[in-house]
């Protein structure tokens, strides 16, 4: 995730879990703005609170990531490539 707050020019607001505790709401609202780490003592990250649509664009990101290790994949394998002409006769299209 960090690299994600890099790309996006993402500030990210740090808080130990008992400032978290003490005022849930105001750290839940402006998660709706920027990240919040919730940090712990002697353990470090605990969470990171995000809105639903930094959420969301972040699970886009890494799926479209996925696919394109797929796609790098594919381009690397050595079988012999199908034809357009073959693949459109083998659907009936």
């Amino acid at each position: 995730m960090d690299i994600l707050y890099k790309l996006h020019n993402c500030p990210i607001t740090s808080i130990t879990l008992s400032q978290f505790r003490a005022r849930q709401s105001d750290y839940i609202a402006a998660a709706q703005r920027e990240p919040v780490e919730i940090t712990s003592r002697g353990v470090g990250r605990r969470a990171v609170l995000v809105s639903p649509e930094f959420f969301d664009r972040a699970l886009e990101a890494l799926e479209d990531q996925v696919d394109v290790h797929a796609a790098t994949a594919a381009r690397e394998e050595s079988d012999p490539r199908v034809s357009h002409t073959d693949v459109i006769a083998e659907f009936g299209l």
